[in-house]
C-alpha cells in the first residue's frame, strides 16, 4: 500500500533498508549465535544520521518525529530484531531528557545522542517492578548537592554498553508512585556498576544487564524535571516509545513473510510449488492482511503523536499490542509454511520467531496494554 510518505520519509526508509540489507542481513546469524553487540552497525547508523531522527535540530538532530523513527525501526527490524532493539532502546532512553529535561540537560546530552556518539538506556524495571512499575525500590537521597542512589535495575536494554542512563528512583518512599523521580546517570560514575549479561531466547545481539547502584553519587543537577515527577516521566516516555515497538512487530513480520513467500514459490510438493495450494495461500493471505493492518495502525498512531496530541496513551497501547501480536503470529506461521526448513537455523525465520516473542513482553506486556486500553475506555464513558 501507498502510505503517502513525503520524499524525505521515503529517503529515510530507503536508507534504513539499505543498511539493513547490506550491513545487517550478512551478519545477523553470527551476531545471534555469538550474542555479540552490534557496535559496527551502530557506527554505520550513526554515520547515516538515523540516531538523530527524532531529536530537534537545535540539539544536532534532524527534527523529525515518531513516524520517521517508526519507519527506520521497521526497516531495521525486517533484518534483525536484536539490532533494531539496540537502536530503538536508544530513543527510549533519550525520551525522558527530550520530553522533560532542562535546557542545560538537553544541550549537554542530546547532541551526542543525535550523533550516535553516546548510546542511552532507560532504567525502570526491577525484580519486583515489572508490570507493576510503581513497585520500584531503588532510592535516591539528596545529600547536600548530590543525590545518592541505591538499588538494582533488571533487564535493561543497552545495559553496560550505553554511556548515559535515565533512571527512575524513589526520593520519597512514603508517597508511593508520587515519590518517584527521574535522573541522568553516566557510565563510569563511582558506585554504578553492571550485573551479568543476560542469556536470552532471542534478540541476542542486544545487551541486557542489571544496573547496580551502591552509594552512587550524582550531581543534583542530574534530576530530570523535579522530585515526584518520575512516574509521569516514565509513563509519558513509554507512551511515546510504544509505537516504535509496534514498528518492530511490523518489521519482523514483514521480514518473515517475505522469506515464507519466497520459499513457498520455490518448494515443490506433489508436482507443484506449495504456494499453489489453497491451504498455504490462505495462511499467506492472512499474514499479508495482518501486516498491512498493523502498519496502517502504527503509522496512524505515529502521525497522531506527531500532531501534538496530549492524550496518546490508549492509541500507543493499541499500536503496541496489535502490531506485536501480529509479529508473533506471522513469524510463527512463516515457520509453519516453511515446515522443517523453517525450523532450521539455515533459514532466518526460526530466529525471527524467537526474537518476536519479546515484543509481547517488554515495554509493558500485551496483557498490561489491554488493561491500559480498557481503563481509557472506562474513563471515556464517565
Amino acid at each position: 500500500m501507498d502510505y503517502f510518505l513525503t520524499e524525505e520519509q521515503a529517503m529515510i526508509r530507503d536508507l534504513a533498508r539499505q543498511i539493513a540489507e547490506e550491513k545487517i542481513v550478512p551478519v545477523r546469524r553470527e551476531l545471534d549465535e555469538k550474542e555479540e553487540f552490534p557496535w559496527e552497525i551502530m557506527k554505520v547508523i550513526a554515520q547515516s544520521d538515523l540516531f538523530g531522527l527524532f531529536i530537534p535540530e537545535e540539539y544536532g538532530g534532524l527534527g523529525k518525529g515518531s513516524l520517521e523513527l517508526c519507519i527506520a525501526v521497521e526497516e531495521i527490524s525486517r533484518a534483525c530484531l536484536g539490532v533494531s532493539t539496540t537502536y530503538a532502546a536508544n530513543a527510549l532512553g533519550a525520551y525522558p531528557i527530550l520530553l522533560f529535561g532542562s535546557e542545560e540537560q538537553k544541550k549537554k546530552y542530546l547532541p551526542d545522542i543525535a550523533s550516535g556518539k553516546r548510546l542511552v538506556a532507560f532504567g525502570l524495571t526491577e525484580a519486583n517492578a515489572g508490570s507493576d512499575a510503581a513497585g520500584i525500590q531503588t532510592t535516591a537521597k539528596l545529600t547536600g548537592n548530590e543525590y545518592v542512589l541505591n538499588g538494582t535495575k533488571q533487564w535493561i536494554t543497552n545495559g553496560g554498553e550505553a554511556e548515559v542512563y535515565t533512571i527512575i528512583a524513589l526520593t520519597d518512599k512514603t508517597k508511593g508512585p508520587r515519590g518517584a523521580s527521574a535522573f541522568i546517570v553516566e557510565k563510569g560514575t563511582q558506585g554504578f556498576t553492571f550485573g551479568k549479561k543476560e542469556e536470552k531466547m532471542g534478540i541476542r545481539a542486544s545487551s541486557t544487564t542489571e544496573l547496580i547502584f551502591e552509594n552512587c553519587k550524582i550531581p543534583k543537577e542530574n534530576l530530570i524535571a523535579k522530585e515526584g515527577m518520575g512516574f509521569v516521566v516514565a509513563m509519558k516516555t513509554l507512551d511515546n516509545s510504544r509505537g516504535g515497538v509496534g514498528a518492530q512487530g511490523v518489521g519482523v513480520a514483514q521480514g518473515a513473510f517475505d522469506e515464507a513467500v519466497k520459499f513457498a514459490k520455490q518448494r515443490v510438493q506433489f508436482g507443484h510449488p506449495i504456494i499453489s495450494f489453497q491451504a498455504v495461500q490462505h495462511m499467506l493471505a492472512d499474514m499479508a492482511t495482518d501486516i498491512e493492518a498493523a502498519r496502517a495502525l502504527v503509522y496512524s498512531v505515529a502521525r497522531f503523536i506527531d500532531s501534538g496530541a496530549k492524550e496518546i496513551t490508549k492509541e500507543s497501547a493499541m499500536a503496541k499490542v496489535f502490531a506485536t501480536d501480529v509479529g508473533m503470529r506471522v513469524t510463527t506461521n512463516a515457520v509453519q509454511v516453511m515446515g522443517g526448513s523453517g525450523y532450521m537455523r539455515e533459514y532466518p525465520v526460526e530466529k525471527m520467531m524467537r526474537d518476536a516473542k519479546i515484543l509481547q513482553i517488554y515495554e509493558g506486556t500485551n496483557q498490561i496494554q489491554r488493561n491500559v486500553i480498557g481503563q481509557a475506555l472506562m474513563k471515556k464513558q464517565k
